[in-house]
């Protein structure tokens, strides 16, 4: 030694066995692989939320298209009947829904670009390897 005063890790190393230092190494990456297991399952589980609005979003477009091609059906077949008169309420009719079914999309085209993943437990997971290697350098 060069005087320094030592670190209670390396007064640890010289105090304790082996066996017990492994033991501690061992718990503590448990400990670790626990809390980073908990913090993967929160960011899937509001990343899984996110995405099942968006779903919700995209089905009730599909619900609107559905209803536009109902009511301009329905419209074609009455314009062709008269020609002109009542077919023109139905148009309208179909043209908001058309309009609703075109809000509902975007809406949910923007929610789903919002679900960005797990980005916490990537990077914290990054960092793992270089504790463990900062570690073993100060022995």
């Amino acid at each position: 030694m060069t005087g320094e005063p030592m670190t209670p890790s390396e007064r640890r190393a010289t105090d304790e066995s082996l066996g017990e230092l492994l033991s501690d190494v061992t718990r503590d990456l448990s400990t670790l692989i626990r809390q980073e297991m908990e913090l993967a399952r929160a960011e899937f589980t509001r990343m899984a939320v996110r995405a099942s609005r968006s779903a919700g979003l995209f089905g009730g477009a599909g619900y609107a298209a559905l209803m536009a091609v109902f009511f301009l059906s329905i419209a074609l077949w009455w314009g062709l009947g008269y020609v002109m008169g009542n077919a023109w309420s139905a148009v309208v009719v179909a043209v908001i829904w058309a309009i609703i079914g075109l809000i509902l999309y975007l809406a949910g085209r923007n929610q789903l670009k919002t679900v960005e993943g797990m980005p916490q437990t990537v990077e914290t997971v990054k960092e793992i390897p270089e504790t463990l290697k900062r570690n073993g350098e100060n022995r």
